[in-house]
């Protein structure tokens, strides 16, 4: 670090952030091992898993009335499970009712990720809106070609304000774009007002053949047909809109010529994506496919006259071919994405709206890129852009950026209490963001030939592991701790347990995705890195709150704890100096203690000494906070007072007892006239 010596240094905007996240509550659910995947999910735990429904709803405490159906059962290589449940009271269907029971590997439930615990009965059982009417709301609403509607199923929907009595209309059609829909409508079975409605097409856009040649799965026998060994194959809808067209045969096993002249050429495309996408879960994740049972999907090329897009429809993936016919929108990140509509559909079932509408679209964003990454097709060079082969925009940008998504001009790079209002292809920005930070780290830098520049939303410095383990703690996240309706709060609590099952209680990977949620403003969680459950906050006390010696117990930055005679220490010699570089730079340094659950009224000081070189008296140039969870609890900047001195400040941690808690002291500077925070003798008091 270049500090200036003597005077005051060239130097700006400067953020200090103090962090405290409470340790894991008890009741943790169980490690799966050190960086190990999910075995595929097997049948007859399945079955095993409900013919124990009945009982394990009992001992959960579920309301007389309630049935559980078990969706999937995760298992892990110490003979933990996940077993994920729908719900059903007085035999309607719950929607919003979905769990996960958290087992060891002898069948005892340690914790349970509710979407709701419990009060899914009804005010009342008996509708007072004909499923007529609630039939015709549901045609009204999908507003397509040819429909067809169910006569209206009555459930239970779990709506912001608690259970509501409903029907749920299923309308099919064809939309005047040529797309399919098969729209899900809720109908309040009261008053006839539509609560909501979602889709199970969910289509994405390319343009063009890009994988080259490339090693193709087929099956022999008198001809070669476009079947590879996990049952993925390939059909030529001819320009139909409905069916399922007609599998690829060829007499050689030679497909195509790379043009679209040649029908088999985007046939190639999809096939290959197909089992690249198959073959990335299976190898990476664990995950058998799909429907993690080892069973391919068929992929429809040819759809439609000029139709300039592509879909996922719950069962099959489907490409058009473009305008005039001519250029097929077969990219390989098209198949990533929207074969990863199907894996979210079969483990959490994420929403398409509010919150988990995001959350839902972000993780086709990151498995569509991590099937490109994985697949390293020098055609399609991987990177941490969407859509970039495709020249939407007509201006040769690609649709969305993970470093900073904000660049496309729609979507958010940071979370906030509005987000979820947002199309979820908008408020998925804060998780791509957040899935290139814990990859790639914060700043800029040149990856594959692209260049990157990713802020943070905390003024921090994120540095990436690797997009693989991130990968790993996300879908682990998504198949065990997930549920319909996650919000970005869960997401968070989520990525920090799959990162301690996966790396271990206090790893660097643990640290990493939980700064990089930081990074995003995602909500603080009361799950931490440094502990493996219990949350009796017996762990260890703050170490070397006077920095005396040096980087001990602290983590972060290299050079702003330090000797340097440039600023004094308040006590002994050495300090913690943010800022005062004369250059812009960010630095932090953070540090996880217990607050014991026996103090009577905890607390955490800190001194804190500001100079500055700037001369305004009435603007803020640069500034500082301290807080709690991400929530200011003090603010300074150039303009604070007394300067050049130091003052005490404290932290109300009573709160927090009975628990760990993350210190983090976070800093960033620009180039103009500096400002420096100087901490030092930090100390909590029990």
């Amino acid at each position: 670090m270049n500090r200036l010596k003597s005077g005051l240094a060239t130097g700006g905007l400067l953020a200090l952030a103090l962090a405290i996240s409470p340790a894991i509550p008890a009741g943790a659910a169980t490690g799966a091992g050190r960086d190990t995947a999910p075995a595929p999910e097997s049948q007859s735990l399945k079955a095993t898993e409900q013919s124990r429904a009945a009982a394990s709803a009992s001992a959960l405490g579920l309301a007389k009335g309630e049935q559980l159906t078990v969706k999937s059962v995760i298992s892990d290589p110490n003979g933990a499970t996940h077993v994920r449940y729908t719900r059903t009271i007085d035999g309607l269907r719950v929607i919003g009712g979905d769990f996960v029971s958290h087992k060891d590997a002898s069948g005892a439930v340690k914790s349970v990720t509710w979407n709701v615990r419990k009060n899914v009965t009804p005010a009342t059982t008996t509708p007072t809106i004909a499923k007529s009417q609630a039939r015709q709301a549901g045609l009204a609403a999908s507003k397509a070609n040819r429909e067809t509607a169910t006569p209206g199923e009555l459930v239970v929907f779990q709506s912001a304000t608690g259970p509501k009595l409903a029907y749920e209309v299923v309308t099919e059609g064809i939309k005047a774009d040529q797309t399919p829909t098969r729209l899900h409508t809720i109908v309040d079975a009261t008053t006839g007002k539509t609560l909501t409605s979602w889709d199970d097409v969910k289509h994405g856009t390319g343009n063009g053949i890009f994988v080259g040649t490339v090693t193709l799965g087929t099956t022999a026998g008198t001809t070669y047909t476009m079947k590879d060994s996990h049952g993925n194959y390939t059909t030529d809808l001819n320009q139909a809109t409905t069916g399922n067209g007609t599998t690829f045969t060829d007499a050689d096993d030679v497909w195509g010529n790379g043009s679209q002249s040649n029908r088999q050429s985007a046939a190639v495309d999809a096939h290959y994506g197909a089992g690249t996408t198959y073959d990335y879960y299976n190898t990476q994740l664990g995950r058998a496919g799909i429907w993690n049972n080892g069973t391919g999907a068929r992929s429809r090329v040819h759809y439609g006259q000029n139709y300039v897009n592509a879909f996922w429809d719950g069962t099959q993936m489907t490409y058009g071919d473009g305008a005039g016919n001519a250029a097929p929108l077969v990219e390989l990140d098209v198949a990533g994405h929207e074969m990863s509509h199907g894996v979210t559909e079969n483990t959490a079932g994420l929403n398409y709206s509010g919150d988990a509408g995001g959350l839902n679209e972000s993780t086709s964003d990151i498995f569509g890129t991590a099937v490109e990454w994985y697949a390293n097709n020098p055609s399609d060079t991987p990177d941490y852009l969407i859509g970039e082969e495709i020249n939407l925009n007509g201006n040769g940008t690609p649709l969305r950026y993970m470093d900073k998504p904000s660049k496309d001009g729609a979507s958010k790079d940071c979370w906030s209490s509005s987000l979820g209002g947002l199309d979820p292809h908008y408020s998925s920005g804060p998780l791509n963001h957040w899935y290139y930070l814990a990859s790639e780290g914060s700043g800029a830098k040149t990856i594959n030939g692209v260049s990157y520049n990713s802020p943070t939303c905390d003024s921090s410095t994120v540095t990436g592991i690797g997009h693989l383990k991130v990968e790993k703690i996300w879908y682990r996240t998504l198949s065990t701790y997930l549920t319909s309706s996650s919000n970005y709060a869960a997401a968070r609590t989520g990525v920090i347990k799959a990162a301690k099952d996966l790396y271990g209680v206090g790893s660097a990977e643990c640290t990493a995705v939980d700064n990089a949620m930081g990074a995003i403003a995602a909500p603080a969680s009361t799950e931490t890195c440094g502990t493996s459950g219990g949350g009796g906050g017996t762990g260890a006390a703050l170490t070397n709150g006077g920095f005396e010696s040096g980087q001990t117990g602290w983590t972060g930055s290299a050079g702003p704890i330090t000797n340097d005679t440039g600023r004094p220490a308040h006590g002994g010699s050495y300090k913690l100096w943010l800022g005062g570089n004369g250059s812009t730079a960010s630095e932090s340094e953070s540090q996880t203690f217990a607050v014991p659950s026996t103090a009577t009224s905890p607390t955490l000081t800190y001194w804190i000494r500001i100079d500055t070189a700037e001369t305004t008296t009435t603007t803020a140039y640069d500034k500082a906070t301290v807080s709690i969870n991400g929530v200011a609890k003090a603010s300074y900047s150039n303009l604070s007072t007394p300067k050049a001195s130091y003052v005490q400040k404290t932290v109300d941690l009573s709160s927090y007892k009975g628990t760990n808690v993350t210190l983090k002291f976070a800093a960033t500077e620009d180039s103009s006239a500096q400002t420096s925070f100087v901490v030092d003798d930090v100390a909590t008091n029990f």
